[in-house]
């Protein structure tokens, strides 16, 4: 199995032989049939999703969804339209009654906004998961690996590795990645085993990194996860991951492959990622309360075809 190489610069190269020894390692094609569309959602069981729902004991919620941003920064090249359409002094025909009304409209898959990427976001060598061909997505969406199949949404055990809480730094600096290493010492010192059906959360400190020293280019550098990482997580079973960046590291190091970690998790694995989370408020109850797993629940927004939604997960503890 291919193992990252530090260098003497402290970057991290994986060759692109490496990297398709990494996509067949880990890859679940044709594991649920070849029509499977899924993929590690298999993992988290009706009896696993029931015994997450024991973990709730002070019955307090944390929201992990980033607000929308209307504001364009070097982080938010594609921020979000907001305007108001109907204000209070419209007369609508309705006697005393008023209303207010806005309207929203965002290119999500951007490098500010909480979302949940579905299996047919990315595409690899011209297939979607499980071998289904990238002709399947059209300008009418996707027909095959979209987000529908979170129409019920995903709720189960989640568990956040908190990594510059390892490290004993606020955060992880942009082009730094966490390896296999990382994770499995955050397991142990928070004594947070994760495992099958879970939901793992990722955190590189990039929200508080934003809040604390402003704007920068991080669809050209911040923290992720490096594609070594992912054979840990494929062993362990878990249903989804997600993290306060894009999960992947920027710039990438693996050779001519941009998101590694998206095609590993999306294309290879089946497995739902969520994008720039909020995770630094749940990170200090976590930290206070000494016990890193909660209860998950995410309600994708119902689009058919669609190659993910805008989310608002919550944590509840």
């Amino acid at each position: 199995m291919a193992r990252a190489r530090q260098q003497a610069g402290g970057g991290v190269d994986l060759s692109a032989e490496d990297f398709d020894a990494l996509f067949e390692a880990v890859s679940t094609w044709g594991r649920w049939g070849p029509r499977d569309q899924r993929g590690t959602l298999h993992h988290l069981t009706p009896a696993r999703v029931a015994a997450a729902a024991g973990l709730v004991r002070e019955g307090r919620t944390v929201s992990l969804g980033r607000p929308l941003d209307t504001r364009p920064a070097p982080h938010n090249p594609a921020p979000v339209l907001h305007h108001m359409t109907v204000l209070p002094d419209t007369d609508v025909g309705a006697g005393s009654v008023r209303f207010a009304k806005d309207f929203l409209g965002l290119d999500y898959h951007s490098d500010t906004h909480s979302h949940v990427d579905a299996l047919c976001h990315a595409v690899h060598r011209g297939s979607l998961y499980n071998g289904r061909p990238s002709s399947e997505v059209s300008s009418r969406g996707a027909a095959a690996d979209a987000i529908g199949v979170l129409d019920d949404g995903l709720v189960g055990r989640g568990v956040l590795l908190d990594v510059p809480r390892l490290r004993g730094v606020d955060w992880l600096e942009p082009g730094q990645h966490v390896l296999r290493e990382d994770l499995e010492a955050a397991e142990r010192s928070q004594r947070a085993g994760f495992g099958e059906g879970d939901v793992l959360l990722v955190r590189t400190g990039h929200g508080r990194r934003l809040a604390e020293l402003g704007s920068w280019d991080t669809a050209r550098a911040k923290a992720g996860l490096h594609p070594t990482a992912m054979p840990l997580l494929a062993e362990r079973r878990i249903a989804a991951l997600g993290s306060d960046g894009n999960n992947d590291t920027a710039p990438s190091t693996t050779e001519g492959v941009g998101f590694p970690v998206h095609l590993l998790a999306l294309n290879a694995m089946g497995l739902h990622l969520f994008d720039y989370l909020a995770l630094d408020e749940l990170a200090r109850h976590c930290a206070a309360a000494g016990r890193w797993r909660f209860l998950f629940v995410a309600a994708p927004l119902r689009v058919p075809g669609g190659t993910g939604s805008p989310v608002n997960p919550i944590a509840v503890l």
